[in-house]
């Protein structure tokens, strides 16, 4: 083995018997594989290519001069690169160097000076720190100053009368006692806020007098009707009086909201917060304040707790009594000093104010009494409504409801509510007028047939809705949404057990209450899910039920993109009892009929007289019951089933007849010329105008049914040409699947739509009326004559005959009977 040191690929083995290392062997064939292919290239398999040797080694030779030259070019230029390199790189070492003994130099010089100046710091700090207290103490001094100054403004202003200009100062020492909240000066805070306080009482004390003066010559508070300003001696007087009070009243109430703490009912009636009612407006409030307690607090005999209409009324009335004299006389002075104030609205928040206190006094004392408690509520409610839509209060300020929306209030509310509900809902199901309709004799308005207890539930849930519409809470709403829906649920299964008492005569005039109740009260829900109020519950279920987890995300997604409702669940079920009851209806009046087909099923079709032997065709009589019955029962159900029920009902009672009469009737027979006219008159100009009278083409609800007729009742030609087109389709199934347009298209243009091929060549083998011909090429069948044999193709039986048990033959009563 010989090392060899090769540049660029370091120690290479090589042995005597290979010749060569690996990578020299495979750089050789690299470079032999390159010569080999261009070779290729430029010479190929043509001996007369080898002319281009000499140009081609030319080219070669020039190609390795050039690449010689820019070897020697670069060989030459990199080492003066190198060299200039290194001369910049010494250069930037030996600034480098410098720059580090200078950052030496320097760091040093800044120790000692750090070291000499740190006894002038620490003197320095000290004279900057008596410097700064200096300057607090003169902003101390400064603030006191301006105080002095405000209150020194506003005792001249007194003494010369002027209380407006004092006013003006007072507010802007109210301003400066703002800016100073955030100081730490405990005791400079006080002294602002003693001296706004010491001057607000008096202006306010100097200016009440006044007021009340003007108020008094004004004879208010007005205890009827407002009376006339022009009636009042000074009349002109007494307004310019009266708004220059009032104004100057309104300067202070930026001082009195610093100095005056509102009254807070307790924490658990959960108040929203409010500002403070208008001095001016208080002060009006005085005196029917003092009336207020003086009646309704107490031994008076007009305190009373079953009588808090008394109260509630009196606020009512004085609301109404000085409306007039706020919005004419006291609401342009507010707009005048350029307050956005709302003066009747501020009057009556002061008087609700008043109801608040004495409902949250008297509510806890009636909890254990159902009967005034209910009639609490009631008065309350009817307060709240004639507050909100007479005297137009808003529902962002405190009201009653934030009084029973307390937890103990609201859950005895929601008590009540449930336990006189479910007894007027025995009430009125026990009530012999339960099952009948209020409108019955008007057939305009009663389009629904609801009976009474539908109506009247239905109104005892609409009543809940109008009591709990204005809580102030989402989350007490949704309560009483689940009362109703417990409601509705209760009403169904009582509903529900009084249908199953009726269960035996579905046809009965409780029954179809029943299910007129049901739909009504499936269709209002319906109705309501639209409701804005109840849209407006489902944004707010959506926002609880996501924060509890209690719904799928599926059900949550419904809610949010409104493909559903809160009332989804309730109506399902309704609309799952509703179809269960129609269902059993049309089963029963489909039995009567039935009942009443067996002799027409029994009908001799093969040997009735053709329409051209008779003069006038006939009803057959055996089908006379069927019709009589059909008919009596569908008038009874259209007088007592509402019209979408009613719809229903002949719908689907016509879809089972059409399929009863197809399969037990036409296919279970067989028809000569006379009776497949017969069955036509029968069904086209009998059975069909049965329905007409709820529809105008009552023969599309009996597919089946005509379209047998008109293949039974084809003439010959067309029928044995329809025959050879549906056997050509009974060919092999890729002929079949080709030609089964044909078949389409030969149907469609005689009306047939619904039947498909198979079953309208069985039909056609129920036909006796083909020429010999015809009758002698049809299929054999074993042990029934020719005749009577059925002309249906291999591959082309009918899966509905099978089921029937029919196997092609006539019933042998009509074998017997027929001619051979």
């Amino acid at each position: 083995m010989v090392t060899v040191q090769v540049p660029g690929f370091g120690d290479v083995s090589t042995m005597a018997a290979q010749g060569a290392s690996p990578v020299m062997n495979e750089e050789g064939c690299e470079i032999t594989q390159y010569v080999a292919e261009f070779l290729e290239k430029e010479l190929g398999s043509d001996p007369k290519s080898l002319k281009k040797l000499p140009e081609i080694t030319e080219e070669l030779a020039l190609y390795k001069k050039t690449l010689e030259e820019q070897v020697l070019t670069v060989s030459s230029e990199v080492p003066k690169k190198i060299e200039n390199a290194f001369k910049n790189a010494e250069n930037a070492k030996k600034l480098l160097n410098g720059i580090l003994k200078k950052e030496s130099i320097l760091t040093e010089s800044i120790k000692n000076h750090l070291v000499t100046a740190e006894p002038l710091m620490e003197e320095l700090k000290v004279l900057i720190g008596h410097i700064e207290e200096i300057e607090r103490h003169l902003w101390y001094l400064k603030w006191i100053s301006q105080i002095e100054e405000f209150s020194d403004c506003i005792q001249q202003h007194l003494m010369t009368n002027s209380v407006s200009d004092a006013a003006n100062t007072l507010v802007s020492m109210a301003e400066l006692d703002i800016k100073l909240q955030e100081s730490s000066c405990a005791h400079l805070l006080n002294f602002t806020r003693s001296t706004v306080k010491f001057w607000h009482k008096i202006l306010k004390d100097r200016l009440t007098i006044e007021f009340e003066e003007v108020l008094k010559q004004l004879h208010w508070p007005f205890i009827g009707p407002q009376p006339a300003l022009a009636s009042v001696g000074n009349a002109t007087e007494l307004n310019n009086n009266l708004e220059t009070l009032f104004i100057q009243l309104l300067k202070l109430q930026t001082s009195d909201e610093l100095i005056t703490k509102p009254k807070q009912l307790p924490e658990e009636y959960d108040i929203p917060p409010s500002l403070p009612i208008a001095i001016p407006i208080q002060l009006m409030l005085l005196p029917l304040q003092k009336r207020f307690k003086y009646h309704f607090y107490g031994n008076r005999q007009t305190n009373m707790l079953n009588k808090p209409e008394w109260y509630l009324t009196q606020v009512l009335m004085w609301i109404g009594n000085h409306t007039k004299f706020f919005e004419q006389k006291i609401q342009p002075i507010i707009d005048k000093a350029g307050s956005s104030l709302d003066a009747k609205l501020e009057f009556s928040r002061g008087l609700v104010m008043l109801v608040l206190e004495k409902m949250s006094a008297d509510i806890p004392r009636l909890l254990y009494d159902e009967s005034l408690f209910c009639h609490v509520v009631d008065e309350i409610l009817l307060f709240e409504k004639e507050l909100h839509g007479a005297h137009g209060y808003l529902n962002s300020l405190p009201n009653c409801m934030h009084i029973l929306s307390e937890e103990t209030c609201f859950q005895k509310w929601l008590t009540v509510e449930r336990k006189f509900a479910l007894e007027k809902m025995d009430s009125v199901l026990s009530s012999e007028t339960a099952w009948t309709s209020q409108y019955k004799d008007i057939m305009d308005v009663d389009e629904m047939k609801a009976p009474d207890c539908a109506e009247t539930f239905m109104t005892l849930l609409l009543v809940i809705t109008d009591r709990y519409k204005g809580l102030p809470t989402a989350s007490r709403k949704l309560q009483f949404l689940e009362l109703q829906k417990e409601l509705v649920d209760d009403f169904r299964i009582r509903l529900t057990q009084v249908m199953k008492e009726e269960a035996r005569s579905p046809l009965g005039i409780r029954y179809c209450a029943i299910l007129n109740a049901v739909n009504y009260i499936a269709a209002v829900l319906a109705d309501w899910a639209d409701n804005v109020f109840f849209l407006q519950l489902q944004q707010a279920a959506l926002e609880t039920y996501g924060e509890r987890n209690d719904m799928t995300e599926l059900q949550l997604g419904q809610l949010a993109s409104l493909e559903s409702s809160v009332f989804d669940n309730m109506i399902e079920l309704l609309e799952r009892l509703r179809h269960d009851m129609l269902t059993r209806q049309v089963e029963h009046v489909f039995r009567e009929v039935k009942d009443k087909a067996k002799l027409y099923k029994k009908e001799r079709w093969l040997f009735l007289p053709s329409q051209s032997d008779q003069a006038v065709m006939t009803l057959s009589s055996s089908i006379c019951p069927l019709l009589l019955t059909l008919r009596d029962l569908l008038l009874q159900l259209q007088q007592e089933l509402c019209h979408s029920l009613f719809k229903s009902f002949w719908q689907k009672l016509a879809e089972k007849l059409d399929l009863f009469i197809y399969q037990d009737i036409i296919l279970a027979n067989h028809f000569n010329e006379g009776g497949a006219s017969q069955l036509q008159f029968d069904m086209a100009r009998n059975l069909f105008p049965l329905f007409a009278h709820y529809c105008k083409r009552p023969e599309n609800y009996f597919k089946q049914v005509k379209e047998a007729c008109i293949i039974l009742n084809l003439n010959v030609g067309s029928a044995l040409l329809l025959r050879e087109v549906l056997q050509t389709t009974s060919g092999t199934a890729a002929d079949a699947v080709s030609e089964q347009p044909t078949a389409f298209t030969a149907l469609n243009e005689i009306g047939i739509y619904k039947l498909a091929p198979q079953d309208v060549a069985i039909l056609l083998n129920l036909r006796t009326n083909w020429p010999s011909s015809a009758r002698n090429s049809s299929y054999p069948i074993p042990g029934v004559p020719k005749l009577f044999r059925p002309l249906t193709p291999p591959g082309m039986e009918s899966p509905v005959l099978d089921q029937m048990g029919w196997v092609g033959a006539l019933p042998k009563e009509d074998c017997k009977n027929a001619p051979v």
